[in-house]
């Protein structure tokens, strides 16, 4: 996807949050004062919280892959 795609998409995302209703709650009341940022701002903060999403995914899937080796060799010393 080219950043060009990327930004439409994202500039529709953006336009649809800004058309809910009245939020209920605090979290969509600062999804939608963020969203009167500035394009560039809200593109940069969008890129940075993808970063961590990912930092924190392959976190999970190392931890995962570290547990799954620990309880493969537990369940082979079990067989034996």
């Amino acid at each position: 996807m080219d950043i060009s795609a990327f930004e439409t998409k994202l500039k529709g995302l953006l336009d649809e949050v800004t058309n809910l209703p009245a939020p209920k709650s605090t979290k969509i009341l600062m999804i939608k004062s963020r969203t009167q940022t500035t394009k560039t701002e809200t593109l940069d903060d969008s890129m940075e919280h993808l970063q961590l999403i990912v930092k924190y995914l392959l976190f999970d899937v190392e931890a995962t892959r570290r547990e799954n080796m620990y309880l493969r060799k537990v369940l082979e010393g079990r067989e034996d």
